[in-house]
């Protein structure tokens, strides 16, 4: 059987975290950050995972008149020993999979912690504060992070015949390899969810930072903040049914189900037109 894994180039490590996102999210968080930290600390590409044994190719996805063909990469930045992988989904043999994202971080990069990233969709407004909630492979794991303003007193089992979600399984396959490794997750607006949330971007990038001391400069995400808060108060303004969502949802008030398909249209709608 032909190995999936192909490198392009060895890098040179010392003992490097991985950070690990899935092209499929809500808010696109994942991809946003993995875009923001290869952008900043110059990332290049030294190897990926070949999709055939791991994704359907009897079609392919256009978007905005290009082919999308599901891809796998993993990027370093050596001066900050840090490692990215960023995937689709895989269609099916999840478990083979994470064990070469496992093998490449135990026997390739010899990493000494992996982080999964991750948006969540949430009932609630954008102007809640973004909390960073955070599952862990170890307790071990738990107590080393617990400085750090993780929300993690919550409790979670997968539905019954559902698989569990990539990220929580890469846990178990860490685990399994004595790899320290935590699955971090922003709850993001559900109206917001389609499109960005750089709240939520910043959020992860904050802790992101802070633990492997990247000095990262956030201003430009501010001003995306900024900008995106202006542009929802705007559609607040302009438009009852979104500013009576919306406070209702700032008073912690449930939505009906047409209220919330009304605010998601009315928001995307307006954010369109805003950007075109």
């Amino acid at each position: 059987m032909k190995d999936p894994l192909k490198f392009l180039s060895r890098p040179a490590l010392q003992f490097p975290t991985l950070v690990v996102a899935w092209s499929e999210d809500a808010g696109q968080l994942g991809p946003k950050v993995i875009d923001y930290l290869r952008r900043k600390l110059g990332s290049h590409s030294f190897g990926e995972i070949e999709p055939v044994d791991f994704f359907a190719m009897g079609g392919v996805a256009v978007e905005n008149d290009l082919v999308k063909f599901p891809e796998s990469w993993f990027y370093v930045s050596p001066e900050r020993d840090l490692v990215l992988f960023e995937s689709a989904p895989p269609a099916s043999d999840w478990y083979r999979f994470l064990s070469l994202v496992a093998d490449v971080a135990e026997y390739y990069c010899h990493v000494r912690e992996i982080h999964t990233i991750g948006g969540m969709v949430a009932i609630s407004a954008h102007t809640t504060p973004r909390q960073l909630v955070a599952a862990f492979s170890s307790s071990e794991v738990k107590t080393t992070l617990s400085t750090y303003n993780l929300v993690d007193a919550y409790d979670y089992e997968t539905s019954p015949g559902q698989k569990p979600t990539l990220s929580s399984y890469l846990l178990w396959v860490a685990k399994r390899r004595n790899i320290p490794a935590a699955s971090l997750w922003v709850p993001i607006p559900f109206y917001l969810a389609g499109g960005e949330d750089p709240r939520a971007e910043k959020r992860v990038l904050q802790f992101i930072d802070r633990r492997l001391d990247l000095g990262l400069d956030l201003r430009d995400l501010d001003e995306d903040v900024k900008r995106q808060s202006e542009e929802l108060a705007e559609a607040r303004s302009s438009n009852a049914h979104i500013e009576e969502a919306i406070a209702k949802l700032e008073s912690n008030q449930n939505l009906s189900e047409e209220e919330s398909l009304r605010l998601v249209e009315g928001v995307d709608q307006f954010l369109k037109r805003k950007r075109a």
